[in-house]
This record gives structure tokens, sequence and C-alpha cells, in this order.
């Protein structure tokens, strides 16, 4: 992970997830080509919020920490473009949009 990417913090109950990639050989040693390698709905938390504010101004703590495994929905959060790194895929997603936290 690159040093920029550290230096995104998300605001309220946003969380900053590294998508991880699929494996691009077999254990045999066969690379697969591009096409056939689908993306995986996994990912690992990079940075999170502070979480959300109620109305009479009590924090909701967001309930992942940096380094969680978690599964992410088919679609949804915001791609996060970080300078330095060209083949790292970062989103930016709500916290009640994650499906679960992978153990």
């Amino acid at each position: 992970m690159s040093a920029a990417a550290k230096r995104i913090i998300p605001m309220l109950d946003r969380v900053l997830i590294q998508r991880v990639k699929a494996e691009t050989k077999t254990a045999s040693g066969i690379l697969l080509p591009e096409k056939a390698v689908e993306k995986l709905n996994e990912g690992v938390v990079v940075a999170v919020g502070p979480g959300n504010v109620t109305k009479e101004g009590k924090n909701i703590p967001v309930g992942l920490a940096e380094g969680d495994r978690v599964l992410l929905p088919s679609y949804g959060g915001s791609p996060v473009k970080v300078s330095s790194s060209k083949d790292d895929e970062f989103l930016l997603y709500r916290a009640e949009e994650i499906l679960a936290k992978l153990q």
C-alpha cells in the first residue's frame, strides 16, 4: 500500500478499501489471461472514518478497523485514484454498504 493512500482519511462513516486481486497464475504455474480472471468481492480496510453523529451529538463508531478483510457488494463504492499506485484499486464505501467482515 502506498503512503499516499495512508494520507486519505474518510469522513463520517466511510471506509477506504483496497480491493484484493485475484490470482493470475494457477497452482501448477499456468498464467491466466486477464479476461479470464474475475474481480473478487473481497477487500482490505485501509482507513476508517470516525463514525456518524446523531442528532443528540453522540458519535456512533464504525465497526471496522484497519487491516480487516471484508466482503464487498458487486456494485457500488466510489473509486479513488491515488497518484503513486498504478495497479492498486481503492474504493470508498459507507460502512452500512459493506456486506460482512471475514475472519
